[in-house]
């Protein structure tokens, strides 16, 4: 009887899981943005950011591990606060030519639920025409209803760790430093 029962629950449970389907996002580019912090030959740590982040997540609540999240950015959003800098880095000297890899892409492979509003989501970033597997370490920061825009919205952050070399981007490593500390900023709403 109890394995009847038992089996009867199993199959309840995975009918009702199928039912339970991830709804998407669409991120809301004007509060999106991907921040990066440098060491500047020990003097300063330097900053930019890259903005106009388009993207869908695929948000399911009741078992956030099988959610997913693809992203892309244009490289000639970069602004560092200087404008000679920007054009020396979409100069040949780091991201070249705009034609040559003109966006930034990330898409999920897997999510790792780490604890209540955590998670490592894996994927492959291509940076520079280079795709290599990245972790982000990421933070629901808030789900509910947006109060302006009367509509269900999710926000995160997300860090990472990137190593310039690892793209073709390694002009002036070590003394500039090789590592760059990246901050994300997401917030998405739910998908008419």
């Amino acid at each position: 009887m109890f394995k009847t029962t038992a089996l009867t629950a199993v199959f309840a449970l995975s009918a009702g899981a199928a039912l339970a389907a991830p709804e998407a996002y669409t991120f809301d580019t004007s509060h999106s943005q991907v921040v990066f912090n440098y060491n500047h030959l020990g003097f300063s740590t330097t900053s930019g950011m890259f903005s106009g982040i388009e993207g869908t997540i695929q948000f399911d609540a009741e078992n956030p591990a099988e959610s997913s999240v693809e992203a892309t950015f244009p490289v000639s959003s970069l602004m560092t606060g200087d404008k000679g800098r920007d054009e020396h880095f979409l100069s040949p000297d780091f991201f070249g030519s705009e034609a040559a890899a003109p966006t930034v892409t990330f898409a999920s492979k897997s999510i790792e639920v780490t604890g209540e509003d955590t998670a490592l989501i894996t994927g492959d970033l291509t940076l520079n025409g280079v795709t290599k597997e990245v972790v982000l370490d990421t933070v629901l920061n808030q789900q509910g209803n947006h109060p302006m825009e009367n509509k269900p919205w999710l926000g995160f952050d997300a860090t990472t760790t990137l190593t310039r070399s690892d793209f073709n981007l390694g002009m002036f490593a070590p003394a500039v430093s090789d590592e760059v500390e990246v901050e994300i900023s997401v917030e998405a709403m739910k998908a008419e």
